[in-house]
């Protein structure tokens, strides 16, 4: 029997049941190997080299690994898409003594479509993604391994610096100076609320936004007073009306960080919170009717590409249940930002049937949130954009000018 070696045991699960008893699926629980805890493990005069050596508490997993390997007839590693499970990928490869040749395999959601693909069509491994995680894992070690020592002598015990977290803190601190160094100018805004004569409509609220055809607001409580005072008694006219209709595209389906940040605006979570909950979803959970199941694409991307099939069936389920005129002409395409590696698809649901609704009995409130939020995010960001009947007036009371804006809903769209 061919053996398939994942990541996580809800992962392996998941795969597992999928494939119905015709693989082995074994997982490695993360990293089998790493540098070493006590010394820098890197060697700065031979061009960086990394010394590795096998995670103690992961001898008993290497050799259940090795073993089940060796009766294997092919072994496929599955690990995460991405550098930090190329990098598993190889460190098993390694620990395992395993030929080279086609055996990593690679999906981006674990559903029997995808998981079946990718047996179907076995890569080597990518020694550039390999090398990218390489990379960085020696930067942290030198990093950490070099300045936190001297950041506990020198500030305070207990301290860590870090690759990433030392270049936020420099960013966090050359802001603060940035806001310290402000010098607030103040300005009061001024508002008239309006109603027409006789009464038709209910009253609105207009801004004061103009003296003598140029820009102004009043600069101190004094100046506020004497342009209330010339204001009163004064006649509002409607000086000019623009009517058009306004559009509202959807946004973008989510990357991590975007999820990440929905997640804590809306729900308070950190992100460590909404990670593990979107890892769960990943990775599959029990549900009663259906057994194991996962329920979202991977969720590490920076990217808000859609896959064909996925925009297809998109559109089809919002055809079905919304209607045509909420399908929009032409498929919402969405550009990554500047520099992303794009290296898989945005986060979104594996199958739009399994509505939130439809899974509320069966996830808790962390997991529905977290799910109906990925949910709603991608049917929204496939579906028409809403418009809006928009008016802009401008009205003037002597030599002062006022603004006023407002919009009714035409189309709900997304």
């Amino acid at each position: 029997m061919d053996l398939i070696i994942v990541e996580s045991p809800s992962k392996a699960k998941t795969i597992s049941k999928y494939l119905k008893g015709k693989y082995r699926v074994d997982a490695s629980g993360g990293h089998v190997r790493d540098l070493p805890e006590k010394r820098l493990g890197v060697n700065i005069d031979k061009n960086f080299e990394p010394t590795y050596v096998d995670n103690p508490d992961k001898k008993a997993v290497i050799k259940r690994l090795a073993d089940e390997a060796a009766k294997a007839e092919h072994v496929y590693l599955a690990t995460d898409p991405d550098r930090e499970g190329e990098a598993i990928s190889w460190h098993l490869k390694t620990v395992l003594k395993l030929k080279e040749g086609k055996n990593r395999i690679e999906f981006n959601e674990i559903s029997p479509t995808a998981v079946t693909k990718a047996l179907q069509n076995p890569r080597e491994i990518d020694y550039n993604l390999v090398d990218a995680q390489q990379a960085r894992r020696v930067l942290d070690r030198l990093v950490g391994y070099k300045l936190s020592p001297l950041l506990c002598k020198r500030i305070k015990s207990g301290l860590s610096a870090g690759r990433v977290q030392s270049v936020a803190l420099r960013l966090i601190v050359d802001r603060e100076r940035e806001i310290r160094a402000f010098v607030p100018e103040e300005y009061w805004n001024v508002n008239a609320e309006l109603q027409d004569q006789p009464a038709k409509y209910a009253p609105f609220k207009a801004l004061l936004c103009e003296k003598n055809g140029k820009k102004y607001l009043p600069s101190c409580a004094e100046e506020n007073e004497k342009v209330r005072a010339e204001l009163e008694g004064g006649e509002y006219r409607v000086h000019e009306i623009k009517r058009n209709v306004t559009r509202s595209h959807a946004p973008a389906p989510f990357t991590t960080s975007t999820l990440q940040q929905d997640a804590s605006n809306k729900f308070g979570m950190t992100s460590p919170d909404v990670m593990l909950v979107a890892q769960h979803l990943y990775e599959g959970i029990d549900t009663e009717s259906e057994g194991h199941i996962a329920l979202v694409t991977y969720i590490r991307t920076d990217s808000v590409r859609v896959s064909a099939e996925a925009q297809a069936a998109a559109r089809q389920f919002i055809q079905e249940k919304y209607g045509k005129e909420y399908v929009p002409e032409k498929p919402n395409f969405y550009a990554s930002k500047k520099g992303a590696q794009d290296a898989h698809e945005c986060i979104r649901p594996i199958d739009l049937k399994r509505t939130p609704e439809s899974m509320k009995g069966t996830l808790d409130k962390k997991h529905y949130n977290v799910y109906k939020l990925i949910y709603d995010r991608f049917l929204a960001s496939q579906m028409s954009e809403a418009l809006y009947n928009s008016v802009q007036i401008k009205i003037r009371n002597g030599i002062y000018g006022f603004k006023a804006s407002g919009k009714t809903m035409q189309f709900a769209g997304y």
